[in-house]
C-alpha cells in the first residue's frame, strides 16, 4: 500500500474521543485511534496532530463568561486530550511529542516550529496542544495554521459527522452529501463543517482538507491512502 501523502496533519475533534459517553475520554475510542495512527506511521507517513477540547469544554457556548477566559479554558482542555493521546500512542510504541502554544514546561514542550519540523522528519508523532495560544480562534483554525507551518500535504479532519452535507444530516436525513467541494462553496453556502477562518487559511495556502467519520474503523488509513471516503475540500 502506497500512501498518497508524505506528511499529514490529523485534526481529531474532542467529541470524537468521548465516543458514546459524549463527555470526557472514552479509553476504548482513544486506543482505537492510537492503533490507526500507528498503522499510518508504518506506511512511512509523517504525522502531526491537533486535538479539540469539546469533550470537556466549548468556550463559545458559554453565555455569561468572558469569551477570552472561556477560550483559554478550552485551550487547557485540548492539552488534557493531547496528553491522553500521547500516552496511548506511546503505549503502542510510537515516540510522541506534545507542543503547546501556551507554555507549561512541566507537561509539554513550548511550540517551536523548526523543532517540530525536525521531530516530524525523525518520524516522531507531534501533537499540537493549546490551540493557537490566542482566544477567538478554533482548533480548526489551529489545524490550518499548523498544517501551513509544518508544510503538511493535507489536513485529515476526523469528526463524528462522516462527510460534508448541504444541511445537518441529523435534522434532515435526506440532505445531499458532497464527495468533493471547494472552500469557496463552503464559504458561500455557510456550511459549518469547518469554520470560515480555517477555510480561508487553507484556501490561501492551497491545503486540501479531507473530512471523514472517525467512528468507522480504518478510516484514517483509508484517507491517507487517498481512498474515496467522506468529503475532499479543495
Amino acid at each position: 500500500m502506497k500512501p498518497k501523502y508524505k506528511r499529514v496533519l490529523i485534526k481529531i475533534s474532542g467529541e470524537a474521543l468521548a465516543g458514546e459517553d459524549r463527555v470526557g475520554i472514552n479509553e476504548e475510542v482513544l486506543n482505537k485511534v492510537a492503533l490507526e495512527i500507528r498503522e499510518v506511521q508504518k506506511l512511512g507517513v509523517e504525522i502531526g496532530i491537533v486535538v479539540g477540547g469539546g469533550n470537556f469544554w466549548r468556550g463559545k457556548t458559554s453565555k455569561s463568561m468572558d469569551r477570552a477566559t472561556a477560550d483559554y479554558m478550552g485551550m487547557l482542555a485540548t492539552v488534557i486530550n493531547s496528553l491522553a493521546l500521547k500516552d496511548a500512542l506511546e503505549s503502542k510504541g510510537l515516540k510522541t511529542r506534545v507542543h503547546t502554544a501556551i507554555e507549561m514546561r512541566a507537561v509539554a514542550e513550548p511550540y517551536i516550529r523548526l523543532r517540530a519540523m525536525k521531530q516530524l522528519s525523525n518520524k516522531e508523532v507531534v501533537i499540537f496542544g493549546a490551540g493557537t495560544g490566542s482566544p477567538f480562534f478554533s482548533t480548526d483554525t489551529t489545524a490550518a495554521l499548523r498544517a501551513a507551518e509544518i508544510e503538511a500535504d493535507v489536513i485529515l479532519l476526523a469528526k463524528n459527522v462522516d462527510a460534508v452535507y448541504e444541511e445537518d444530516p441529523e435534522k434532515n436525513p435526506n440532505a445531499k452529501k458532497y464527495d468533493r467541494i471547494t472552500f469557496q462553496e463552503i464559504l458561500e453556502n455557510h456550511l459549518e463543517v469547518i469554520d470560515s477562518t480555517a477555510a480561508s487559511l487553507c484556501m490561501d495556502n492551497n491545503i486540501p482538507v479531507h473530512i471523514f467519520g472517525i467512528g468507522e474503523e480504518g478510516n484514517i488509513v483509508k484517507a491517507v491512502l487517498g481512498e474515496t471516503i467522506g468529503t475532499l475540500i479543495t
